[in-house]
């Protein structure tokens, strides 16, 4: 019996190598020892089928229309980012030049100048600090361009007559020289009376260096000495003011100093001192 079953066997191995053989699945070699071996066929990997390329390909769709999406955000943030920090950048030259007008404001009316004092060294005081020192300095003692003219009008007299101390030969010089005067037919009058009306426009149309000019030449300008100081005290401050605003409107870098007046403090006469009213108080 059981030599049957060994029998059943090995007819089925005879008959399943001999089905492989057939197929091509197995093959039998001989090798150099002569002994026949059995060579088995490498299986092929099945193909994808259609739907996982389908599948794949609508992956690879949608993760190429994310990176894009992806990108155009971060486009937009950079843009977005950009636009923020010019904002940010137009509001601070805003503020800058607002600032910088309140302190013009309250200088030309003569006022102190209060807060705006603190906030012009926090915003100007790295880089303009020569020009805030001169603004603060004039809010500390202001001069106004009408206490100016009304000063102006009380020397007057003293601008077109002479020092009232000018000896009789400093006299008949002065009268002498007026009487010959060469100039050219366009040339504006020497005379110390138009000099002293081009002078009263000249201020009527705020240019105060031109009309201290114009009394530098006159015969009574010694009279004038503090005059012309407040009066470039006054320029330097408006020059002053004019490089804050500019700093204002570009965010410069530090910038020169404003020239500073050249001429010196000469004390007035007791006549000059009498002869000027003192500066009104500030209109508040």
């Amino acid at each position: 019996m059981a030599a049957l079953a060994a029998g059943c066997l090995l007819a089925g191995a005879a008959g399943a190598a001999w089905l492989g053989w057939r197929n091509g699945l197995i093959d039998v070699q001989v090798g150099d020892s002569g002994v026949p071996q059995l060579v088995t066929s490498p299986i092929a990997p099945p193909s994808p089928s259609a739907s996982a390329v389908a599948n794949r390909a609508q992956v690879d769709a949608q993760i190429d229309s994310a990176s894009a999406k992806l990108a155009a955000l971060e486009q937009r943030l950079a843009e977005l980012n950009q636009q923020a920090i010019a904002a940010s950048g137009n509001a601070s030259h805003a503020e800058a030049l607002l600032l910088a007008f309140a302190a013009r404001r309250a200088i030309e009316r003569g006022q102190p100048l209060g807060w705006i004092e603190t906030q012009l060294r926090a915003r100007f005081g790295q880089t303009q600090g020569a020009a805030v020192d001169r603004v603060i300095a004039a809010g500390v003692m202001p001069v106004t361009i009408s206490q100016l003219g009304e000063e102006f009008e009380l020397l007057a007299t003293q601008l077109v007559g002479g020092a009232k101390d000018e000896g009789t030969w400093d006299w008949l010089t002065r009268q002498v020289s007026d009487l010959f005067v060469i100039r050219h037919d366009d040339s504006p009058s020497p005379a110390p009376e138009v000099r002293l009306e081009r002078t009263r426009a000249f201020l009527a149309g705020g240019k105060v260096e031109a009309a201290v000019a114009e009394i530098e030449k006159m015969p009574g300008r010694a009279a004038a000495n503090g005059w012309i100081v407040r009066a470039r005290d006054y320029m330097a401050a408006q020059r002053a003011l004019d490089q804050l605003e500019a700093a204002a409107l570009t965010g410069a870098q530090p910038v020169s100093a404003p020239a500073e007046p050249t001429i010196t403090s000469v004390p007035e006469t007791p006549e000059a001192s009498a002869s000027v009213a003192a500066p009104s108080a500030p209109d508040f």
